[in-house]
């Protein structure tokens, strides 16, 4: 919440999930093969955005939305 409001929908982040974890972000979520890497653009209130093959191509996402990356830890 604290970031969400930091952010004033502004900032995003990168999070990398299993591909066969991706159903559970949201009900129009693509059913993947299993067995991959894949990445998740969030928004800073932690809403789907992008889901991508690469996290650069996600960073690209980022730029689309106009939004600015950062990174957590």
């Amino acid at each position: 919440e604290m970031f969400a409001a930091q952010g004033e929908n502004r900032l995003a982040y990168v999070k990398a999930i299993r591909s066969e974890d991706v159903a559970q972000l949201c009900a129009d979520a693509p059913v993947l093969e299993p067995g991959h890497v894949v990445y998740v653009l969030h928004a800073s209130d932690g809403t789907p955005i992008v889901l991508a093959d690469s996290h650069a191509s996600a960073a690209e996402g980022a730029a689309n939305h106009e939004l600015e990356m950062v990174s957590v830890h």
